[in-house]
């Protein structure tokens, strides 16, 4: 009887890693998919110029309005980066080249966490998105003063 528990066991054993490595594997497939939208958009844009007219559309509320929003250059910011270039692309929009960094420090987090089995929850309080949206809207402001000149893609 005792042989046929440890069978038993050993079973349940390989199955539970078994479906521990099937889970782990299911569980990292979304921030892999999520890596690789992003990467592939990041590929395209560094293939296709944004600084040549006709590639992307314009910004609708530079176009009709002639105010920078938050955004714009940020195409323009990705190529360059995807090239190398971090000057010009913090020239091209420094609050996107942020946004890039961020991502890859959250990606990662979120990967690390997936792969160890840990829940990853990247809420913000409501203090720190009232925070971020107050900057981006600080950021859009003073990029259409004329003291901003410096932060105009």
């Amino acid at each position: 009887m005792s042989g046929g528990r440890i069978v038993a066991v050993t079973t349940l054993r390989a199955a539970a890693a078994t479906t521990g490595r099937h889970g782990t594997l299911r569980a990292v497939a979304v921030p892999l998919g999520v890596l690789g939208a992003v990467a592939a958009g990041f590929c395209y844009v560094a293939a296709v110029d944004p600084g040549q007219p006709g590639h992307y559309p314009a910004c609708p509320l530079l176009y009709y309005t002639g105010v920078y929003c938050p955004g714009c250059g940020g195409l323009r910011g990705a190529h360059a980066l995807a090239h190398g270039h971090l000057g010009t692309a913090i020239g091209c929009n420094a609050a996107a080249v942020a946004g890039y960094a961020v991502f890859a420090v959250v990606w990662t987090l979120w990967f690390s966490r997936t792969l160890r089995g840990r829940r990853f929850d990247p809420a913000l309080s409501p203090g720190a998105l009232y925070a971020l949206c107050g900057l981006l809207l600080a950021f859009t402001v003073v990029r259409n003063l004329p003291f901003g000149a410096a932060l105009v893609p």
